[in-house]
């Protein structure tokens, strides 16, 4: 079992890492399989690759609880009243994809689950976010903080979340790239982009978790709570590294990489393959 756990710890780091950064955390997983297998049954490794992003969730609450915390007693009628509106600008911003979701989930990832569209994705949306940096250098933002984010302005990025069941595309790059297209700040879309994914990954795991269901052995229990538990504590150092580095920089680095790693993952697995 120990082995298993080890190679848990590994999957934790690069799913701590790779959910806030907008680098795609499954073209990372498709490699990190090739390499780092799991001895578990199938219907445990497709439930464990979903589920360990509950750590990744769990850091956001931890690092924004009083941000998000409607009932704070250090909040003012209005601040409370603003928190309360920016829980709706993200439940109005997650419907779009979780319908979408819901309705065609086994669908797309029958027909979108390979190396090809990961590798096809990562480059398309590194291209993107290069193109639209560049665009950008000299817009003025209109949005820097989140009162100025309206409803209209939260759907439109809900959105763009729905090209992240594409495979390969990174659900944190989509929405950063539909909330500067709408005008946000990096900061603002950084942070908006956190706050979508607590229910987007609450509700794909909980449907996993239906799927598949609970009743696993204590040794992959003790598997999946490794994962979920180095998830959480990378996933706090990634979000602060995150937020220090666009305040100095823009998002082309990322673009790069991506464009870097598609080229990897194809020609990796092509070979493998």
């Amino acid at each position: 079992m120990f082995p298993e756990i080890i190679k848990a710890i590994f999957i934790g780091i690069i799913q701590g890492i790779t959910e806030w950064l907008p680098i795609s955390s499954t073209g990372h997983m498709i490699l990190a399989d090739e390499f780092i297998k799991l001895s578990a049954s199938e219907a445990f490794k497709e439930m464990f690759l979903v589920v360990i992003q509950l750590g990744s969730i769990l850091a956001v609450l931890f690092l924004y609880f009083d941000k998000l915390n409607p009932f704070s007693k250090n909040k003012s009628i209005n601040q409370k009243k603003e928190t309360y509106s920016l829980w709706l600008k993200v439940l109005v911003a997650v419907i779009p994809s979780g319908i979408v979701g819901v309705l065609f989930d086994d669908k797309i990832e029958e027909l979108f689950f390979n190396y090809k569209t990961v590798s096809f994705t990562l480059i398309l949306y590194g291209i993107l976010f290069i193109l639209i940096e560049n665009k950008n250098k000299s817009a003025l933002l209109k949005i820097d903080n989140f009162h100025l984010l309206t409803y209209k302005h939260a759907f439109l990025i809900g959105l763009f979340q729905i090209l992240a069941l594409i495979p390969g595309t990174s659900r944190s790059g989509s929405t950063i790239l539909g909330a500067i297209l709408n005008g946000t700040s990096r900061t603002i879309a950084a942070e908006f982009s956190f706050f979508l994914a607590i229910p987007t990954m609450f509700g794909a795991s909980l449907l996993k978790i239906v799927k598949l269901g609970i009743f696993y052995s204590p040794a992959e229990w003790a598997i999946l709570i490794s994962g979920v538990i180095t998830a959480f504590l990378v996933s706090i150092l990634a979000i602060k590294f995150l937020l220090q580095f666009i305040k100095r920089n823009d998002f082309k680095p990322f673009g790069y990489y991506r464009i870097i790693l598609g080229i990897v993952v194809f020609i990796t697995l092509s070979i493998l393959k």
